[in-house]
């Protein structure tokens, strides 16, 4: 079997039972693409953009835990999601590196967001889910109520990364936590345990932020030494 016959097919024995090769090497990306967002490295999305890719197989195929099962819908649909998302953050932080990015070296200075975008946010996540929802229920997804919260709530949390704001983690947090309660209902216990593995991570990565947010500034919002001005923004 070939390298590449190995990750599209093949299995890994775990217990009585197996867990499909794309299923751990797609969260295994994920889980990089998590530790290296937390860091602010551009590296966070072509990483996690190939865990999505292995991942939407796996949840179209029904095949988590290298058993058949049904597909879900909004698990694979998100992952479509994360890939356009992936492009647009990975373009929105490397212009934003481009400029001088953050004071430490990172690519984008966290902040929280303003109160105005906090009300767009919302508004964002109300439609979304209501969109979700109805697409799911039309195609038969297992779970909708649960899997149109994902979906959402992914869409946001993908969204709020790229822009650079620290709410992205809490809106991660309440996804896993859904996700987890879904999954293990599901039978799909392996990627259960995987976002279970994922929270420990949100929650370091919330603090991290938090913290680095409070003393780090954008290189490009800071004033010109030579001319005395400010510059603009990188995240403007």
């Amino acid at each position: 079997m070939s390298p590449l016959e190995w990750l599209l097919h093949g299995t890994i024995p775990v217990g009585d039972g197996a867990l499909a090769v794309r299923e751990v090497v797609g969260n295994g990306f994920g889980l990089a693409s998590a530790l290296l967002g937390m860091r602010r490295l551009i590296w966070a999305w072509p990483v996690g953009l190939v865990g999505n890719v292995l991942l939407f197989t796996v949840f179209v195929s029904g095949e988590l835990g290298g058993v058949a099962g049904e597909p879900l819908w909004g698990q694979a649909g998100r992952q479509v999601f994360f890939a356009a998302v992936s492009i647009y953050g990975w373009r929105r932080w490397s212009a934003a590196r481009r400029e001088g990015g953050a004071s430490d070296g990172g690519a984008v200075a966290p902040r929280w967001a303003t109160g105005t975008e906090r009300l767009g946010l919302l508004a964002l996540g109300v439609v979304g889910y209501a969109v979700a929802y109805v697409a799911l229920q039309r195609i038969g997804s297992w779970g909708v109520a649960t899997e149109a919260w994902i979906l959402a709530g992914s869409m946001l949390a993908t969204y709020g990364m790229a822009r650079g704001l620290t709410e992205f983690w809490v809106v991660w947090l309440l996804v896993d936590v859904v996700g987890v309660t879904s999954l293990v209902r599901a039978g799909y216990y392996p990627t259960a345990g995987m976002y279970l593995f994922y929270a420990v991570f949100v929650v370091a990565g919330l603090v991290t932020w938090w913290r680095v947010g409070r003393r780090v500034e954008p290189v490009a919002a800071s004033v010109d030494n030579h001319g005395g001005h400010p510059r603009k923004g990188a995240l403007t």
